[in-house]
């Protein structure tokens, strides 16, 4: 669909100094855990060893209220990317982003998506579709999922796109069992994290030059509806899931989610989550996030739809 973008007006700074942040969180080291039903070698997505030094910064662009439009976030992404890599030109260092909000309903394809995973016709979407870089196939994004879109540089961390995929993996598995006591787990041959046969959180990235962008959707408190007309990651015999779903499902079976939680509306279930995808990857990529406040930043022209 080829429309007129809606701009959401956020300014926020590309490359941020750090006098312009408020609260940090810094990592405390620990021991990677191994979670039940993992199907890969635990060091696979074991967290980068603590030096001695200070742990890196990551600055955060913190939306996660804001239900902000696809383009603007990809825009904000481009930019973000095309100066870390000036900054790489000119061998000097540079701070690791954290972008996390909601976005408007929205469908977005990889960079080798079919359109055959779509129960509609492109030109006539219930919702803007992107064609986008990433990897993957269709998705869905929209209130009450969060996104996480971490643009890291990896000579930092480690040069692995199969373990950055991992690591992005483990980041919600921690959160979804040290918060909600939610089993998780991978699932053999694809990406993403899985609960029983649901799909609970989506992962699609691009990497260049090593500076990873795109990133995790979480579904928290989603209507999985918009779901039903595509085929999500192109995987026709699973299903979508959500963290309000999964602690419905649990208090009716077994009644082992932890207590007052299935009593949170959405808005709260929301405020939890976010807390701790924030401490679960600050943790393990074992980062310092600041916060930015004010932060300025002119939006580029938005990408178009298809």
């Amino acid at each position: 669909m080829n429309l007129p973008a809606n701009h959401f007006q956020i300014p926020i700074l590309a490359c941020p100094t750090p006098k312009h942040t408020k609260k940090s969180f810094r990592p405390q080291s620990r021991t990677p855990v191994s979670k039940p039903n993992q199907l890969f070698d635990s060091q696979a997505f074991t967290s980068p060893s603590m030096s001695n030094d200070r742990p890196r910064t990551c600055e955060c662009f913190d939306f996660y209220k804001d239900l902000v439009p696809y383009g603007e976030a990809w825009s904000w992404q481009r930019r973000i990317i095309r100066e870390k890599k000036s900054l790489i030109e000119r061998n000097q260092d540079f701070p690791d982003t954290l972008i996390i909000l909601q976005h408007q309903p929205v469908y977005t394809l990889g960079t080798g998506s079919s359109e055959e995973y779509l129960n509609f016709d492109i030109n006539n979407a219930p919702y803007d579709v992107y064609r986008t870089e990433r990897g993957g196939e269709v998705t869905y994004h929209g209130p009450g999922q969060l996104v996480m879109y971490p643009i890291i540089n990896l000579r930092n961390h480690r040069m692995d796109l199969h373990w950055y995929l991992r690591a992005l993996e483990e980041v919600v598995i921690r959160v979804l069992y040290s918060t909600f006591s939610i089993k998780a787990s991978r699932l053999e041959g694809f990406t993403g994290v899985w609960v029983g046969d649901k799909k609970v959180a989506a992962i699609g990235i691009r990497v260049s030059q090593w500076i990873t962008y795109h990133g995790l959707a979480l579904n928290v408190a989603t209507d999985l509806t918009p779901f039903q007309s595509i085929v999500p990651c192109g995987i026709r015999n699973r299903q979508v899931g959500s963290i309000k779903e999964l602690l419905r499902e649990l208090q009716s079976s077994t009644g082992c989610v932890k207590a007052n939680v299935p009593h949170y509306n959405d808005c709260r279930l929301i405020d939890i989550t976010h807390t701790s995808l924030i401490k679960e990857f600050s943790e393990f990529f074992q980062l310092e996030i600041h916060h930015i406040i004010n932060p300025m930043l002119e939006i580029e022209e938005t990408p178009q739809r298809n």
